[in-house]
């Protein structure tokens, strides 16, 4: 794909993030001290596109204390966030070295604008390529609240998961403009974190399921505490955490929500994932709702059966 020059869209996160532990080491007088910092991104799915691609063209931190620190990639990063669903993800800083101490937020810098080019884009199962686009007006990012630390001979790593599934607007017909995509971000240490899976039983499936559903099999819904109300994806304060497709494979259905922080979580499977609006509020159909426990650097185990 030919590249044009362009001037990129910047995305800031919006998200509340706890101070990472020290690895060793302290903060030296004058900013002398550093410590490592990585960043990858991963996605939680929608079911309507085969490829969702982002391009990426660089990132940039801020220190409480200083300038911002611009990482410029040599070649835009092209990513199929799509490819990366679970515990599934893709570097983009690796390793960096950066003054060590406190970080008011973390910009992705972006193409993704409605240009007529081909940068970010998306995918329909029907393979039709639509224009991804960032809207421009008042909401051009979403700002990180507490930020982070960077400790002096330690270790920053985090990962960025892009909610597809709230985030792109797709338009009324696949004829007609391009998609949106209304940044929906969590950021995640991953030091902390932790993932929720399992199978779903083919009777649960086609109990739920309409015989006309093709190869789609639902998704598992991930909410924030125990015995929390489900409900679809509408842009409210209920709305899930993060949602999971259900996938099959030698005949077993299964899915994997990644990178959640260690806490308690309300699960529940729905057939009706494909029809959910995320700016909406939609009639779903939820069963098997259970709690789940997070651990860091763990797998919880939660399978929907036929009760």
């Amino acid at each position: 794909m030919k590249l044009l020059k362009k001037y990129p869209l910047q995305l800031l996160l919006a998200s509340s993030l706890t101070a990472l532990a020290a690895c060793g080491g302290s903060s030296g007088s004058g900013g002398e001290s550093t410590g490592s910092f990585s960043l990858a991104v991963t996605d939680a799915a929608i079911d309507s596109a085969s490829h969702v691609f982002v391009e990426f063209s660089g990132v940039s931190i801020k220190p409480a204390d200083g300038e911002a620190i611009e990482f410029t990639f040599d070649e835009a990063k092209s990513i199929d966030l799509l490819a990366l669903q679970g515990s599934a993800s893709e570097g983009l800083v690796n390793g960096e070295e950066v003054p060590a101490g406190d970080y008011e937020w973390i910009r992705l810098h972006v193409n993704a604008e409605n240009d007529g080019v081909l940068d970010s884009y998306l995918e329909l199962d029907t393979g039709n390529q639509l224009e991804l686009r960032v809207p421009s007006g008042s909401q051009t990012g979403l700002k990180l609240v507490s930020g982070f630390t960077v400790t002096a001979n330690g270790t920053a790593d985090f990962t960025i998961d892009f909610d597809l599934r709230k985030s792109v607007i797709l338009p009324p017909s696949d004829a007609i403009g391009g998609a949106m995509l209304k940044p929906t971000l969590r950021l995640i240490d991953n030091t902390a974190a932790g993932s929720i899976a399992g199978n779903v039983d083919l009777e649960v499936i086609t109990e739920q399921c309409a015989s006309d559903t093709g190869e789609q099999f639902g998704a598992v819904y991930v909410y924030s505490g125990a015995d929390a109300t489900v409900s679809d994806v509408s842009g409210g304060d209920g709305d899930p955490i993060t949602t999971a497709l259900v996938s099959e494979s030698g005949g077993e259905y299964s899915y994997e929500a990644g990178f959640l922080d260690e806490g308690d979580y309300t699960v529940a499977y729905t057939c009706g994932a494909m029809d959910d609006d995320p700016e909406a509020e939609d009639s779903l159909t939820f069963v098997g709702e259970s709690n789940a426990t997070v651990e860091a650097d763990a797998e919880t185990e939660v399978n929907f059966t036929l009760q």
